[in-house]
């Protein structure tokens, strides 16, 4: 473990030899050459791998109960009001919010390893009520309110995994393919989380062809059981893994300087914050309730028939994950992210003002929608998690994404309470021209306070950031107590000299 000058803690008493302003400087500005152990580069590897099939079953808890509200209005018509609804999706999001903010200062005070064997343990736990849950005497109220809170501490792992995974994918991908960073981030994040949506869909039509449609709630338990063996796929390889250099090196674990922080990334967090809350407003409600959106404008409001639509426009969707990912290097993050913005403005003006006609034609209506979600994810949905990642210092990155994503959840809490409500009160589509209006705010928050870090080493910001706490007079403790790579290894760490 290092402090602000440099030394360890074992040798702070030594004051004989002090670097002048001029040698500082020089170490600085020097290349630096991290030598990975054959034990830290598969790590690396096993760490990106993880964070994709981790991530995977966040997309498929996300987007469980879009053919599961399905599903419960027919079961339960009478019981299963758009309140119910709404609470029992929703629980997810309040536990996500919890479980981002918590998980992110884990991440960064405790280690990335500790907040990933966490997440996961509480995702396979709140999973598993899920697929039992039951109301006390056959009540089908008791029944929605354990539902309600099996998915809120599914919900605390869920949202755990936004920083848990994110923040060590990113480090990893920064160790191995600086070049290629920001395009592998996307795929194992935002493409899997993505797929989620089709997984889900598929899941569902695959277990009701099987059971057949007299046995639905065999079906949605089934459904809710295949998502506790998603996230036992990677408990292995994280009970392995190591954290990251970068973090091993950076690591504040005691006396976190938060006001410093905030002076000086302040901008960033507007830009990240601001940016995911209207991007979650807009898309997890349309994908909570797209199978309810969809059943509204078939004519027979069949199930099996909403849920091949469902799994069209999942799959329109798609796309923009790999043209974003193509987009990030040469087009630069916040480019790409207004671009994204761009089409909510489009295709939200087009679908709400022509709702009414266009509605008429399934076809045409759900290829528009899902572009619609494509953009999306060509833009923010790619970009956020990847400034987000990219944009704050390691000592503080879990904290700072945990924040962002959970103001983001935020925005699909209001967005999901204030879906129903705007049906109702205002019409159909106004969820579209309200998608609109999202996006030019988005394009105005992007363009000027979200930071575009392509191709940069997040080291150097990591310097930039312990040098800055210098300046200011901070002193504390840098990096980890213990070794955790091989005895050949010596692991390189963070100095910042005060000037």
């Amino acid at each position: 473990m290092t402090n602000t000058t440099g030394k360890t803690t074992d040798d702070v008493a030594d004051v004989s030899v002090v670097p002048t302003v001029e040698q500082t400087n020089k170490e600085r500005n020097a290349p630096k050459f991290r030598h990975l152990t054959r034990k830290e580069t598969l790590s690396a590897y096993f760490t990106i791998a993880a964070a994709a099939f981790g991530l995977i079953s966040d997309g498929y808890q996300n987007n469980l109960m879009t053919m599961s509200n399905v599903v419960f209005k027919k079961l339960y018509p009478k019981e299963y009001t758009s309140s119910v609804s709404t609470r029992v999706s929703n629980s997810l999001l309040v536990g996500a919010i919890i479980g981002q903010i918590v998980v992110g200062l884990v991440c960064d005070r405790l280690g990335r390893k500790v907040a990933l064997v966490g997440t996961t343990l509480l995702i396979v736990i709140g999973a598993t009520l899920g697929t039992a849950a039951h109301g006390a005497h056959g009540s089908v109220q008791g029944l929605f309110w354990f539902l309600t809170f099996a998915r809120g501490i599914t919900g605390i792992g869920v949202g755990g995994e936004y920083p848990a995974s994110s923040t060590s994918a990113s480090e990893a991908a920064n160790e191995k393919m600086i070049k290629h960073r920001g395009p592998v981030f996307i795929m194992v994040t935002n493409f899997v989380l993505s797929f989620g949506g089709p997984l889900a869909v598929s899941v569902f039509l695959i277990v009701i062809s099987a059971a057949g449609e007299d046995h639905l709630p065999t079906v949605w338990r089934v459904c809710f059981g295949i998502g506790i063996i998603l996230p036992l796929t990677v408990f292995y390889f994280r009970m392995r893994m190591l954290s990251s250099k970068l973090y091993r090196e950076g690591a504040i674990k005691r006396r976190v300087p938060y006001v410093l922080v905030i002076k000086r990334y302040w901008k960033p967090l507007i830009g990240t914050c601001g940016a995911w809350f209207l991007y979650d407003f807009v898309t997890f409600p349309n994908g909570v309730f797209s199978g309810t959106i969809i059943s509204s404008v078939i004519s027979d409001g069949d199930i099996k028939s909403t849920a091949e639509w469902q799994l069209l426009l999942g799959a329109i969707a798609l796309p923009g994950v790999f043209v974003g990912a193509l987009l990030c290097n040469p087009l630069g993050r916040r480019n790409t992210m207004i671009l994204g913005f761009s089409g909510y403005l489009v295709f939200g003006l087009i679908i709400g003002i022509a709702y009414d006609k266009i509605t008429k034609i399934i076809p045409l209506f759900v290829i528009f929608y899902g572009l619609m979600q494509s953009f999306g994810n060509l833009g923010p949905g790619d970009m956020l998690g990847l400034v987000s990642a990219e944009s704050y210092a390691t000592p503080i990155r879990g904290t700072c994404y945990g924040l962002s994503a959970a103001i983001g959840k935020t925005g699909a809490a209001v967005g999901t309470q204030a879906f129903t409500p705007i049906q109702n009160n205002l019409g159909k589509k106004w969820t579209f021209i309200i998608a609109a209006i999202c996006g030019v705010t988005g394009i105005l928050v992007t363009y000027f306070f979200v930071p575009d870090m392509t191709g940069v080493d997040l080291a150097d910001e990591d310097r930039k950031f312990m040098q800055y706490l210098a300046d200011n007079g901070w002193e504390g403790e840098i990096g980890e107590d213990e070794d955790l790579v091989d005895d050949d290894t010596s692991s390189e760490s963070v100095s910042v000299d005060k000037k």
